[in-house]
């Protein structure tokens, strides 16, 4: 039986007796340190409407964020992320809460204390809005920037207004428990709080409209047919209870109630193109392509690329018209904007079926098999299914991310794998033992990702690797200051950090499937990207959560980001592959940044993570962790690089 390469140690006893939640994670996320680390803060004062502390060289910057037009304040709170586009450090705000922490403040701003002179990335996003992006230019010292956002609603999400101040404390409680459970797709608990608050407050448009929307994720379509009426009487402009009720009379074929509740969406909400999509599909079903191509229309002009479903709508009403020629382009543009879209390979075939045909030909000329009405592919399954939205309080996913690559490129995929494996080899072999200062920043969220708490700590850190036996390596980390799980934020301690790196050690990469995915870019610097995951028929070792002394293993996918030259690891993103219900594990996400570490007196460089970071959906809660590092020491490679090792404390 072939050992395995990394093993972890877990102390059972220490678990069970200081703590119910222990997580071992074999990770290296991002975060480069603070650069304000070590600056003495001094007073400067900024009259606007308060004070601020801030430091030298430092501004103070306002964001003031608007709902689908300036001067329309956003109903809902929103989250800034900033980011410095040298040091890719990244902090957050949100706007401000209501005091009592029932509701969200309209239209308060978010404010940055204490940001550095220099060019960073403001990326805005709220419940149920598509994210903006703003430079921000910092140049003059002690400066107040003011910025406006504006952010444009997500078509494709379901939103609810949690503002309602007609429904019932208590209720709203029930709400907030039913749209976690929903978003989790925890559909039994869903129904049970929102029967609840039915129950409670049964004329609430939103109410009924959750359980529509319940109903309708259950296929239920009947039921959830009945509760989105019920939605859309009680607010007749109920955009989203229309627009959805609509799609419910679609999916049982019902199309002449469709086309009425659906010409009713886009009157009350005109400037949403999947009303206007779903309108002309459902024209489409019913012979009228006249209008099927002006509903068509309007839903790309108002959605753009987004609204790639619609050119399917579109191509077939042109078709169906004899309008061969402008047909089989929306049907192209479609494949080009959705080219893994479910139905892209019927598209494919019905683009060969008509692309030659004169453009004097009719329907029944062009396709005996059509006679007076083109079938085609059903439009409504190329439309994303419905979904609540969710803030952005985490990246994208591996597999979500739209990748930017060079063309023509030929990866030499054997060789990027065998090679970078090599530099991990090396560092094993280099390090024995290793020990950084490591800041850490701990963040609780809210259900929606609103930070509700932060807590930052400062540790003397040590990491050692042994090889206990030919092919068997002993990661080990120590931090100062530590003696109990409860001395780390939320009780939950996060070790393992110079484990992901060994995903392409020549003795674990079997246990993942690896390919190459082209060229890419990270920072401006090529880098070639792999792509791994975990293989269900070889052994787990890379990383484990412990609770009360078990253990159960977290299978990972991921993507590394390796130089073209030297075939270092710059950058690795991971992911779970599968949540873990059983400990209500619902969602993971590690980054590490390596960096070259120089180490003079012996003359070698080492690339180490240099920053990490952690989001993670654990037990009902959502955690935002950022660890980084800096003032690097080697031991046991050269006497003279030593200093003063801290006194330790194992960790697990």
């Amino acid at each position: 039986m072939r050992r395995a390469l990394l093993r972890f140690v877990p102390r059972p006893t220490l678990v069970v007796a200081l703590l119910g939640t222990c997580l071992l994670t074999s990770i290296h996320a991002q975060v480069p340190a603070d650069p304000l680390a070590g600056i003495k803060n001094q007073t400067y004062r900024t009259e606007v409407m308060r004070s601020y502390n801030t430091a030298p060289n430092t501004a103070v910057l306002f964001f003031k964020v608007f709902g689908e037009r300036k001067g329309h304040l956003l109903d809902r709170q929103a989250v800034i992320k900033l980011t410095n586009r040298a040091t890719q450090y990244s902090t957050f705000q949100t706007t401000s809460r209501d005091p009592s922490g029932e509701d969200l403040e309209t239209g308060t701003e978010a404010v940055f204390v204490d940001i550095p002179l220099g060019v960073y990335d403001a990326e805005i996003t709220a419940v149920g809005f598509l994210a903006a992006h703003q430079e921000v230019r910092i140049s003059t010292s002690m400066a107040q920037e003011r910025f406006e956002v504006i952010l444009q609603r997500d078509p494709s999400a379901v939103n609810l207004d949690l503002t309602d101040r007609e429904v019932p404390s208590k209720t709203r409680k029930e709400l907030k428990r039913a749209i976690s459970a929903l978003k989790s797709h925890y559909l039994p608990d869903a129904e049970k709080h929102l029967n609840k608050a039915y129950q409670s407050f049964p004329n609430s448009s939103n109410i009924n409209f959750l359980l529509g929307y319940l109903f309708f994720e259950k296929r239920d379509y009947a039921q959830a047919e009945k509760y989105l009426a019920s939605s859309s009487t009680l607010n007749p402009h109920n955009g989203q209870a229309l627009t959805l009720l609509g799609r419910t009379a679609m999916e049982r074929q019902n199309y002449p109630a469709a086309r009425s509740v659906l010409e009713q969406a886009v009157l009350s909400d005109p400037e949403n193109w999947l009303p206007h999509d779903l309108l002309a599909d459902t024209y489409l079903h019913e012979k009228n392509y006249e209008n099927a191509k002006v509903e068509a229309n309007k839903a790309v002009t108002i959605g753009q690329a987004a609204a790639s479903p619609a050119q399917l709508v579109l191509g077939q009403a042109l078709l169906n018209l004899g309008e061969f020629h402008d047909g089989v382009q929306a049907l192209k543009v479609f494949l080009e904007q959705s080219p893994h879209n479910p139905v892209a390979g019927q598209v494919r075939d019905l683009v060969t079926r008509f692309q030659n045909v004169p453009t004097t030909a009719k329907l029944a000329e062009a396709d005996p098999e059509a006679k007076d009405r083109l079938t085609g592919v059903n439009a409504l399954d190329a439309v994303a299914a419905p979904r609540l939205a969710v803030t952005a309080w985490q990246p994208p996913g591996i597999d979500e991310v739209k990748l930017s690559l060079a063309q023509g490129v030929e990866c030499p995929a054997g060789q990027v794998i065998y090679e970078s494996g090599n530099r991990v080899e090396e560092l094993v072999g280099d390090v024995t033992r290793v020990a950084a200062i490591e800041d850490l920043t701990h963040q609780t969220l809210d259900e929606v990702g609103s930070v509700i708490d932060t807590e930052n700590r400062k540790y003397d850190y040590v990491a050692s690797i042994v090889e206990t036996k030919p092919g068997v390596l002993d990661v080990d980390e120590f931090r100062t200051s530590v003696t109990r799980f409860n001395d780390y934020p939320g009780g939950i301690a996060i070790t393992g950090f110079f484990s992901l790196a060994l995903v392409f050690h020549p003795r674990v990469r079997d246990n993942f499937e690896l390919h190459c995915e082209g060229l890419g870019d990270r920072n401006g610097q090529a880098a070639w990207l792999i792509r791994f995951q975990q293989r269900d028929d070889r052994p787990n070792v890379t990383q484990a959560y412990s609770i009360g002394g078990q253990i159960y293993p977290v299978k990972l996918k991921g993507r590394a980001w390796i130089s073209p030259d030297k075939f270092q690891i710059l950058r690795i993103e991971a992911e779970m592959v599968r949540p873990i219900p059983e400990i209500l594990l619902l969602s993971e996400h590690q980054i590490v940044d390596y960096g070259p570490v120089p180490f003079p007196r012996k003359q070698i460089s080492l690339w180490l993570p240099s920053s990490v970071e952690i989001y993670f959906d654990f037990r009902k809660r959502r955690y935002h962790r950022r660890h980084s590092f800096d003032h690097y020491m080697l031991y046991s490679v050269d006497s003279t690089e030593k200093r003063k090792e801290p006194p330790a404390t194992p960790a697990d």
